[in-house]
């Protein structure tokens, strides 16, 4: 089969033909439909300093948002088929350490990254723990199964550690609107937010971010977004803020924009540490800080497959280059232009699938 290896410690990968996978006692091997390029992803392929931090074991075929059918399982799986059509959760957690044990298997302390830590998603075919696979809705599309790992990291954010009641009828600001962000104002919208404001200085995401259903679109370039946040919520500020682009101080931005008794939900991830005014803009606020990792395991998911199932999100419009695997270094280089949203690649742009709207390496009609 084919797959996009990383085999060597710089930037680019390699296109390399490598023997199919097959199951251990655990596992499922899945016919790849689609797979979604991450942030990640770009980092491994550019090899930044934490690429060269990270990655242990090369050569290693990278990728972990991921939608296929199941084509083989192992000896020691009954509750998977050949033939079901699933998601992956690509977080690998080992099921026996305090964490695990204890329900919080999304941060599990041996914790393992599909396409990190072990060979992932951008091939033909990808193998993983059979647990991992979630059965996708069958009113769900490839491309869109493909992103349920980072829509569900968008769903934890905006739900936090409860029910996200809070954000119904509130003020959502949603800080950096990228693919999770974009994800994330939708999620809002849905969930019955008074109104959704992004705030993102990139044009093309802002737009991205009305089609998502935002009600106030604010460019941090060209005004101070915290006087416009205040603006918008009549002086009070949000009362819920979700951070996703990890920048020390929009961080610290976020914290003077939130409302008394608020809660701030961080998903983004700051390059050092972060100087926050804890006395006056936490402490004194009575306000909740919520650090946020992939999904919980497996409510989010559950969550996510409503959201999207019943039409409550339209992720689509995030969802705008396709590409075929031979076509790589096009999709990374779309991703690192910032002119896009969620890029998918198809390992395989000969074989049918589902939802081939757009023509591969080209921009979704908007």
């Amino acid at each position: 089969m084919r797959a996009l290896q990383k085999t060597g410690r710089g930037p680019g990968a390699q296109l390399v033909e490598v023997p199919v996978p097959r199951p251990g006692p655990r596992d499922a091997v899945v016919r790849v439909q689609a797979a979604s390029i991450c942030g990640t992803d770009a980092h491994i392929y550019y090899w930044n300093v934490w690429a060269a931090g990270r990655i242990k074991n090369l050569p290693l075929t990278f990728g972990h948002e991921v939608a296929g059918d199941v084509v083989s399982v192992g000896s020691e799986v009954h509750h998977l088929s050949p033939g079901t059509f699933v998601s992956v959760e690509g977080h690998l957690f080992c099921g026996y350490c305090a964490m695990c044990r204890t329900g919080r298997a999304h941060i599990c302390e041996r914790m393992q990254i599909l396409g990190v830590d072990v060979d992932g998603a951008f091939a033909e075919y990808v193998r993983f723990p059979a647990r991992n696979a979630w059965e996708v809705d069958p009113r769900i599309s490839a491309d869109v199964a493909s992103i349920h790992d980072p829509f569900g990291n968008a769903v934890h954010t905006a739900f936090g550690p409860g029910d996200g009641t809070e954000v119904a009828t509130s003020d959502v600001v949603v800080l950096g609107c990228g693919p999770i962000g974009l994800f994330a104002v939708g999620i809002a919208r849905a969930m019955g937010a008074a109104q959704v404001i992004a705030v993102e200085p990139n044009e093309f995401r802002l737009g991205l971010a009305k089609r998502m259903g935002a009600d106030v679109m604010i460019d941090p370039s060209a005004e101070d977004p915290v006087e416009a946040v205040r603006s918008a919520t009549g002086g009070s500020g949000a009362a819920v803020v979700l951070e996703m682009s990890g920048v020390p101080a929009v961080i610290d931005q976020g914290t003077r924009m939130l409302a008394h008794g608020g809660r701030m939900s961080l998903l983004g991830l700051p390059s050092g540490p972060v100087s926050l005014d804890l006395a006056d803009q936490v402490i004194f606020k009575e306000a909740r800080l919520y650090g946020v990792t992939g999904r919980e395991l497996f409510r989010t998911w559950r969550q996510t497959s409503t959201l999207l199932g019943a039409g409550m999100v339209d992720a689509t419009p995030v969802i705008t280059h396709r590409f075929p695997l031979g076509r790589f270094e096009e999709a990374f280089e779309v991703v690192r232009s910032g002119q896009s949203g969620k890029v998918i690649l198809l390992p395989d742009d000969d074989r049918d699938g589902r939802n081939r709207a757009a023509p591969e390496g080209e921009e979704r009609s908007h």
